[in-house]
């Protein structure tokens, strides 16, 4: 999009009829030059609209062989390519190893879901009102909310989360310390 763009900016009469020849002559070359290195037949033709951009950018008057530059400019795009994918294929499976290496271990998995039980057990243990104020609350509800959905003042709701939350810190602790 963006050559196209680059190129519509520049017409002129005396380098576009020129440079839609040399486009037209050495394109199919070029694409089976890089197609040759690369094996993709996108990526081929790709890499040789870049090749095309390039020249479009440079003085073909300064070019004394067109083809050759064209070449040239083709297999140097298609190693880079390939340069380029090679340093991302390792980037991934470094990513993809690094990621395994933070996976939990089947320990650390187990002591989340006890932890899990723990607090669902802490959670139920609560009564509903208390129950209700914690979970709004971490989910996000602000104060009023809180008020409306227990039917209390809202004035009070600061008072009964506190009183909510050392309820369930109490009930918790117990839970865990009589695990271990």
């Amino acid at each position: 999009m963006e050559g196209t763009a680059r190129m519509a900016e520049r017409p002129s009469p005396q380098t576009a009829p020129p440079f839609q020849e040399v486009f037209t002559t050495y394109y199919p070359q070029v694409v089976r030059q890089i197609m040759r290195i690369t094996r993709d037949q996108t990526v081929a033709e790709d890499l040789a609209q870049d090749v095309f951009l390039k020249l479009y950018d440079q003085d073909l008057q300064g070019i004394h062989n067109l083809g050759g530059w064209l070449t040239q400019a083709g297999i140097y795009a298609a190693y880079n390519h390939l340069r380029s994918e090679r340093r991302r294929t390792a980037r991934d499976e470094g990513q993809e190893l690094f990621d395994r290496w933070l996976e939990p271990s089947t320990e650390e998995r187990w002591l989340k879901q006890e932890e899990i039980a723990a607090v669902r057990e802490a959670l139920t243990s609560l009564n509903d009102r208390d129950r209700t104020l914690l979970l709004m609350k971490y989910s996000g509800y602000n104060y009023q909310e809180l008020a409306e959905a227990t039917a209390v003042e809202s004035g009070s709701v600061g008072t009964l989360l506190a009183r909510a939350r050392r309820k369930f810190r109490d009930l918790y602790q117990r839970k865990r310390g009589a695990e271990r």
